[in-house]
């Protein structure tokens, strides 16, 4: 009896480079059991079933190359482990997170399979992976499977655990540059860039934004205060905490007035254009409510609500609002006029992803007072052709970025230097944004700290603006990417001590180095974690470090196979050895080749502008050098190794062995020689990793000096490993 069903042997979230890509990835040992023997054209009906299911695998290229090719394998006749990731990243897809990666390889073991797919979120990763078996099952088996409610729990596991669309698109922009993040958190706080280089982001703050400056912006009345006393126009107001008060106020300002809270946000609490003391009284109610301290009570400015975003010293984009309205029937209520005329708009919505809310009369507070104001509740059944209004705020979405006259983006500008943001949603009220600001009655009633940027990037209408691009320009300069020196060492033998002395020898030239080595964590020379720190976790804390400006990694196959590295690009990749594949048989790892796929993977993250340092004497480490993106310096005892006479001789950088000394050449110059007479690296077996740190330090561009000084003083901390 078959059983034609999916298991899996192990689940593994690859949290950085790994033998499968340079993102992080989720691998799975699947065993298919007896599907080994029924590939999909074998399985009758499976084929329409799973389509039928899932018509977006329609557009998944697979090998083939070009959209359907997965569905030619199908009919061809594939797999169940390959059939699987096509399955998971369509569910992934399905939920809003687009991706596209995945692989499928067999292993030395019938039936077993190494499936590995991308996924921007483990934990919505290993969900959309449960859900796809039993979706396989189910087309297999024939038996009923829910692909809608699936997806909604994916969907809402995004929600829960993914960045949010505005970090997102920040992060984005950032990657758009070559600048790598780390998520610091579960929430939006997102560093961009390593160690000294970096910066951070916690959605539309930056670490740049003042918290006094957030603290004026919640003060609405200092606010105010200090806006007026720059220049910047702003409607005359009052702070209250009475009914009474308010009232007084509004004979002072005179009529119409509008009032809020003074700590509100959102424009929740906020009403406006109030002509009698009804309504302002309600009005306060409302207001008291949402805020819960004092009362603003201010000047009403005619005109439409403007958001302009300020990003540094400029406006990089506009919204208008629109007040909402809907038009009676004689026979509907107002929630059923709302539901029909309104909230069917696609562009209203419930999720972050939606640039105008859906509205609810009888729920909405603002609503509510609105409608009062207007003789009606929710529940009201207008007459045919009556025209309600529902909202007279809120709906600040409709872009207008291309039409701000300058003279309204100087104001916007001048009114966020003054609250001291480099990031700030601006509210104006305005009457016609292209026109000067002179030629109209306008104000700015508004400055948010940490503004929202969804109306920007999905606005109801007219273009998305580049906010992403705007906010990582505004941190980084033109020519900076957020990167600092990375040297990553992979090998089985001697990794530890070429660690050990490279970054002695950035510490003795001045630099600040961290180190992540089998010995621990250093900081300079201070052992600051005596345990072995090869890990990927542990490597972030060199990653998150403000104060360092080089970092030093070794890693292991095991590492590599296990998590991944722990940072996406490095400067310098060195590679010891492709040996000891044989204690690697938990990984399915059995012979020299699969090894060097492993380790291969330090020198394929070596970027353009940075240096392999390869060993010459091992064949297949060799090899590798025709991986890598950036230059290659290869280092041996020997001068006359093949590897490394040939690299020499088309002009390339060597190091080796010669007479007591190290020698560093380009092509047929010796560009210097470091002598080693009497010093701790004539030691027995030193010599070979003591040239794979010097090629390293050669790679970074340290003078042979300080090369020479470095290996002098590094006698003392090496008697661990006499």
């Amino acid at each position: 009896m078959t059983t034609k069903r999916i298991e899996f042997l192990r689940v593994t979230h690859l949290r950085g480079p790994n033998i499968w890509t340079y993102r992080p990835v989720i691998e799975v040992w699947v065993d298919i059991g007896d599907l080994e023997d029924y590939p999909s054209n074998t399985l009758v009906g499976f084929y329409e079933r799973l389509t039928t299911m899932l018509p977006g695998l329609a557009v998944h290229r697979c090998g083939v190359g070009e959209p359907g090719g997965f569905l030619e394998r199908l009919r061809e006749g594939t797999w169940a482990g390959h059939i699987l990731e096509h399955v998971v990243l369509e569910l992934q897809n399905m939920a809003g997170m687009r991706t596209g990666f995945g692989k499928t390889r067999q292993t030395s073991q019938r039936g077993v399979y190494k499936m590995a797919f991308r996924t921007r979120q483990e934990q919505v990763g290993r969900a959309a992976l449960e859900a796809g078996r039993e979706l396989v099952h189910a087309a297999i088996h024939n038996t009923p499977f829910d692909v809608t409610q699936a997806v909604a729990q994916l969907r809402d596991l995004a929600d829960k655990y993914c960045l949010g669309p505005s970090t997102a698109h920040i992060v984005e922009a950032a990657t758009e540059r070559g600048i790598p993040h780390i998520r610091l958190t579960a929430g939006n706080l997102v560093q961009l860039g390593y160690g000294n280089k970096q910066r951070r982001i916690w959605t539309a703050e930056t670490d740049q934004t003042s918290a006094i400056a957030e603290e004026i912006a919640s003060d609405k009345d200092l606010t105010k205060s200090l806006l007026k006393s720059c220049g910047v126009p702003v409607p005359q107001g009052e702070l209250v905490e009475t009914t009474e008060q308010a009232w007084a106020a509004a004979q002072d300002i005179g009529l119409p007035v509008v009032i809020k809270p003074h700590d509100g946000n959102h424009g929740r609490g906020v009403s406006l254009d109030l002509n009698n003391r009804q309504d302002m009284d309600a009005a306060f109610a409302l207001a008291k409510r949402k805020g819960g301290g004092s009362i603003i009570v201010e000047q009403y400015i005619p005109g439409n609500e403007h958001r302009l975003l300020v990003v540094g010293q400029r406006v990089v984009a506009a919204a208008r609002g629109e007040t909402a309205w809907v038009t009676g029937d004689g026979q509907s209520n107002i929630i059923e006029l709302v539901d029909r005329q309104l909230n069917t708009d696609p562009r209203r919505g419930i999720t972050e992803d939606a640039p105008l809310n859906v509205l609810a009369p009888h729920e909405g507070a603002e609503i509510i007072l609105e409608l009062q104001r207007q003789g009606l509740t929710a529940y009201s059944v207008p007459a045919m052709g009556q025209q309600v209004l529902i909202q007279r705020n809120g709906n600040v979405a409709f872009d207008i970025t291309d039409e701000v006259h300058p003279s309204v983006a100087a104001m916007a500008t001048l009114a966020a230097r003054a609250v001291g943001l480099d990031i700030a949603g601006v509210d104006m009220v305005l009457e016609d944004a292209t026109r000067p600001l002179s030629a109209q009655r306008a104000a700015v009633i508004e400055v948010n700290a940490s503004p929202g940027l969804l109306a920007h990037l999905k606005p109801a209408s007219g273009h998305a603006r580049p906010i992403g691009q705007a906010i990582v320009a505004h941190l980084f300069g033109p020519m900076q990417n957020g990167r600092m020196d990375i040297v990553g060492i992979t090998g089985q033998v001697n990794t530890t001590p070429i660690a050990r002395l490279l970054s002695w020898m950035l510490y003795t030239q001045g630099q600040k180095v961290g180190l992540a080595c089998k010995d621990g964590f250093y900081l300079g020379e201070r052992c600051v974690d005596p345990h072995d720190y090869t890990s990927w976790e542990r490597g972030q804390n060199l990653l998150i470090n403000r104060s360092i400006d080089v970092a030093v990694f070794e890693h292991n196959p095991q590492t590599i196979l296990s998590e991944g590295l722990a940072y996406d690009k490095c400067r310098v990749g060195v590679v010891t050895d492709v040996s000891g594949f044989e204690t690697l048989s938990e990984f399915y790892i059995d012979s020299l080749d699969k090894l060097y796929n492993v380790e291969r993977t330090q020198v394929d993250v070596v970027l353009a502008h940075g240096t392999a340092v390869l060993n010459a004497a091992d064949p297949q480490v060799v090899e590798m050098a025709s991986l890598c993106d950036g230059d290659v310096i290869f280092y041996g005892l020997d001068p006359e190794l093949p590897a490394l006479a040939a690299h020499r001789a088309s002009g390339q950088r060597v190091v080796f062995s010669e007479q007591g000394g190290l020698v560093l050449a380009q092509g047929d110059t010796r560009v210097t020689q470091i002598d080693l007479n009497g010093h701790w690296v004539d030691l027995p077996g030193s010599a070979e990793w003591v040239l794979a740190a010097v090629a390293a330090a050669w790679a970074l561009g340290m003078s042979a000096e300080l090369m020479g000084a470095g290996l002098r003083t590094f006698e003392q901390t090496i008697q661990k490993h006499r």
